[in-house]
């Protein structure tokens, strides 16, 4: 089997390969609403069955996963695919160009709801096995996972997974989800930050009460929340939480040379966040988004917002929080230190948490992940920018605690996807550059020694 041979058919192939990803991405697959979600999951097993690929709709505690394989044989690397089928809300819908469920092309980029977000990801390494098996699959094995509850918090999953261990054993797990760099390079990176989301809310008297009339007397929850929050992170950028870093584990020296190596391309970002300049360097940024935990207020409110004045003294205050973790960290842990933080100062609080995600580290050092990297070179013909790990989540731990494999992600979309935005999108040329991408990778750990592949994990 020559890999020129499945390239070849790849690009003769073009028309329905994009085709077959409109049909998806036409389906609506909302998990916040459910709205879609089944007929999708039917919609993607049937396509995979008539692209000669086994594979089912398995029902779980919420919403289906598709799971699908292809076999060489028992002891033959094996290789997990994880994807997620389901996407965001389309919301605001006055904010797109076009129909979000209709895929239209414009400047060269489908744009559509789940379009980069993550159909035309997963839908490549699918038509990518498609055409390898076409060609005369090699000496390897495939399964693919594809959650439909991942924009939703993928509730299910990790019983899904326990109860499916057996059928889901691999020897490393490839991903893709997110974007290449801004500058077009392919980017392979090898964790994911962890994620707590919690709520605080402060209460002063049982209603809202006149300012005049009660000031200086009735309790004022807003500027009690405003203390506590500056007392939590004041301006030194430091969280104040008692043993909020305790378990940050720092940069090794690999990864500090990675972080060396990674382009930021640092006017275009500033003016394109439309930001002042900064005394950041390129090291700064990238350990910042990779190895610091981060404290940041995702709403906040308290009283009257509508138009013109209302002197009231609000008698509720709340604040939506989100901590980006870092490898190390646990979640558990530090919403208990925040529990404790915050009932400390006003022992009436009510705190809720809303979800979290264990943050990941697969080693870049390893044979395995050096070996992909070589791939995605191969494969763009570029040299990959190699990350430690994303700053955003994604439930990898699924993949690396429950499942106990390395797991290397390899992104497919462009850098301006609009991913969770109106207007999403992924480029034609950066779909078909993904099977091409994902077909590379599998031709070529199919082509290396598993025992060499796997020796150092």
């Amino acid at each position: 089997m020559s890999l020129n041979n499945i390239v070849k058919y790849l690009g003769q192939n073009e028309e329905k390969h994009l085709n077959l990803l409109f049909d998806v991405i036409r389906q609506k697959s909302i998990s916040a609403t459910g709205e879609g979600v089944d007929k999708c999951a039917d919609l993607i097993v049937s396509i995979m069955k008539g692209l000669g690929i086994r594979a089912r709709k398995i029902d779980t505690e919420g919403l289906p996963v598709v799971y699908g394989e292809i076999m060489a044989n028992p002891d033959a690397l094996t290789i997990l695919i994880y994807g997620h089928y389901d996407v965001q809300p389309a919301e605001p819908l006055e904010e797109w160009l076009s129909d979000p469920f209709e895929p239209t092309i414009r400047d060269g980029k489908i744009f559509a709801r789940g379009s980069g977000d993550n159909k035309g990801q997963f839908m490549a390494h699918i038509l990518a096995a498609a055409a390898l098996k076409k060609e005369g699959w090699p000496d390897i094995n495939v399964k693919f996972i594809l959650d439909g509850e991942e924009e939703s918090g993928s509730e299910s999953l990790p019983k899904f997974i326990e109860e499916h261990r057996e059928m889901l054993k691999a020897d490393v797990a490839i991903s893709s989800d997110g974007p290449k760099h801004p500058s077009g390079r392919p980017v392979v990176f090898f964790g994911v930050r962890g994620l707590l989301y919690a709520e605080i809310e402060l209460e002063g008297a049982k209603a809202d009460l006149h300012s005049g009339n009660n000031g200086n007397v009735a309790p004022t929850p807003a500027w009690d929340l405003i203390r506590l929050l500056n007392e939590m992170y004041p301006s030194d950028g430091d969280c104040k939480i008692p043993h909020f870093y305790d378990d940050v584990l720092p940069a090794t020296e690999y990864e500090k040379e990675l972080i060396k190596n990674m382009p930021f391309a640092k006017v275009e970002y500033l003016e394109q966040m439309q930001l002042k300049d900064t005394s950041m360097t390129n090291e700064d940024f990238w350990h910042k988004l990779m190895f610091e935990p981060t404290v940041n207020i995702c709403g906040i409110g308290s009283g009257y917002q509508g138009a013109g004045s209302k002197t009231i003294i609000p008698a509720r205050a709340n604040v939506k929080i989100d901590f980006r973790l870092v490898p190390n960290q646990d979640p558990d842990k530090i919403f208990n230190c925040l529990e404790s933080f915050v009932k400390e100062r006003y022992p009436k609080a009510k705190i809720r948490r809303y979800g979290d995600l264990i943050p990941t580290k697969t080693s870049a050092e390893l044979n395995i992940s050096r070996a992909v990297v070589e791939a995605v070179r191969i494969g763009s013909h570029m040299e990959p920018v190699v990350q430690p790990r994303l700053g955003g989540s994604a439930p990898d731990y699924l993949i690396t605690e429950h499942l106990k494999l390395p797991s290397i992600w390899v992104p497919f979309a462009n850098a301006d996807e609009n991913n969770h935005s109106p207007n999403e999108n992924m480029g034609l040329s950066d779909f078909y550059d993904g099977i091409k991408m994902s077909a590379t990778i599998i031709h070529m750990l199919a082509r290396q020694s598993k025992d060499k592949l796997l020796e150092d994990i």
